[in-house]
């Protein structure tokens, strides 16, 4: 499920390394019991006869399409569908036969948030909403599994590092973004080694 480790920069590792959650796979299921169930239901009623075998096999057809357009084909699209997070970037995969995938450097986010409604928390997943400095501005992911975890280790490689540390997608020569950078603090007595009280003054 993780990514291919040569498909990683130098120094960069996996984080948290997803799959949606298996709820995508309730409705495949459903499919296949309600399909499997009355398939066979439907080819023992057929009546002896000349026709009873063209009339299984046209059986078997019809239910081999639905299993392939609603079972099979959204377990593949579930099984193949890959969500990444490393300390440099967050990679999604998806497709069978045509794959589509996008990086997004950690770096060119701004801003990263979820939400998960009754069902979502009962089964224990939500939507990641990610906004980028990119072209296509917000990325949606919908059912995370663990999404509060993923969302707080992608908020620590985010803004863990007051002035921007290697989780951060910065590497060491590059000076960290303005929102990743420490306020200069104003300096105080204390700092310039200077005593705020003087023992003389109780005398």
């Amino acid at each position: 499920m993780a990514i291919s480790a040569k498909l990683l920069g130098e120094d960069e590792y996996v984080v948290v390394s997803t799959r949606t959650h298996w709820k995508a796979l309730i409705f495949p299921v459903f499919v296949l019991l309600v399909v499997a169930g009355a398939g066979s239901f439907l080819a023992a009623i057929v009546p002896t006869g000349s026709m009873q075998t063209p009339v299984r096999l046209a059986i078997l057809a019809v239910g081999v399409v639905l299993l392939l357009t609603f079972a099979a084909k959204p377990f593949l699209n579930w099984f193949f569908s890959t969500y990444t997070l490393t300390n440099r970037r967050l990679i999604t995969r998806h497709g069978i036969l045509t794959r589509t995938g996008r990086d997004i450097p950690l770096m060119r986010i701004n801003d990263v948030s979820y939400e998960h409604g009754l069902v979502d928390r009962i089964l224990g997943c939500g939507t990641l909403h990610i906004e980028s400095a990119g072209e296509r501005g917000q990325v949606v992911l919908p059912d995370v599994p663990h999404v509060e975890h993923v969302h707080l280790q992608m908020s620590d490689l985010l803004f863990g590092g007051p002035e921007g540390k290697p989780g951060d997608g910065i590497l060491d020569d590059e000076e960290p973004p303005a929102h990743m950078r420490r306020r200069q603090q104003p300096a105080t007595a204390a700092d310039d080694g200077e005593t705020l009280f003087n023992s003389d003054d109780n005398r």
